[in-house]
């Protein structure tokens, strides 16, 4: 699958950058009009849609690509951009080592709930107000690339702070629920943990008992934020790894069941169909 692009350096020019903010209708220029192809990234990425039309796809899921949208995408996710014409808006990515190097704790972006939503769309609607406010905080962005010196270094990191807290708020209002404090703190703990252990935990107990809560509690408090059962949200990220899996190597069923915590490869295939409608072998054959 050697047709397959992935991208581990932020700028593949010069290892020392970890930040990079560009306007999005320059990629649309560089490639002639010419489709995406499907990749994935070592990084996080935000695309500001200012004004588009076409198709994007993350994690195998199509989204209508328009205007006054944003999207994040997670290190891993594969995505790709499929326009009808040139797109306006900005594509923001950066590293591990910025937020490191800014003193942004990576446990910060888990309290945002803005990336690793496997089970809900990593897309935030929003309004011209407020992309109007977002811009103003992309322009800044492009600004302090040029301070790379001294205090003013920090610029980047606290830009990308601010206007990832508003894209917090905005999704805190455009949600049909009123998280408690106490219910999302409980989340974002839960989230934490099937990152860590959705290849091993299957089970909404395995998770309720490191939470210290009954099964019915979390799967409650889950599905009252988010509108999917807790085994649906352990499910979803199982099976968007087994996709990965599926499109980026050339295991066999049998070996990415393994992988996965499947003792056997029927039990993995009964469960693929089951969430995605096509056995893991329609799944790659369609790719």
């Amino acid at each position: 699958m050697d047709h397959i692009k992935e991208y581990n350096k932020v700028d593949s020019s010069n290892e020392s950058v970890h930040f990079r903010i560009t306007r999005i209708e320059d990629y649309y220029s560089a490639r002639k009009g010419e489709p995406d192809e499907p990749h994935r990234h070592d990084y996080f990425t935000i695309l500001v849609a200012n004004k588009a039309k076409g198709k994007h796809i993350i994690d195998f899921e199509d989204h209508d690509l328009a205007g006054n949208q944003v999207y994040f995408i997670s290190p891993g996710q594969v995505h790709q951009v499929m326009e009808e014409n040139k797109s306006y808006g900005f594509s923001i990515v950066f590293s591990e080592q910025f937020l490191i190097e800014n003193h942004i704790p990576t446990n910060f972006l888990f309290e945002l709930n803005l990336f690793n939503h496997h089970s809900n769309s990593p897309l935030l609607e929003i309004d011209k107000t407020s992309k109007d406010e977002l811009n103003i905080y992309c322009e800044n962005l492009i600004l302090s690339l040029k301070a790379n010196e001294g205090i003013e270094k920090y610029m980047s990191g606290a830009y990308l702070k601010q206007f990832l807290i508003k894209c917090s708020v905005l999704l805190f209002k455009n949600s049909e629920t009123n998280a408690t404090e106490s219910n999302n703190s409980l989340f974002i703990k839960f989230r934490k943990l099937v990152e860590l252990n959705y290849s091993t935990w299957h089970s909404v107990t395995d998770y309720s008992n490191s939470l210290n809560i009954t099964p019915d509690h979390l799967n409650r408090t889950i599905k009252s934020l988010i509108g999917k059962t807790t085994k649906e949200y352990i499910h979803s990220r199982i099976h968007v790894a087994a996709k990965r899996m599926l499109f980026f190597t050339d295991l066999t069923n049998k070996e990415i069941g393994y992988q996965l915590g499947f003792t056997e490869p029927s039990h993995f295939s009964a469960s693929f169909k089951k969430s995605v409608g096509v056995s893991p072998r329609d799944f790659k054959n369609s790719i």
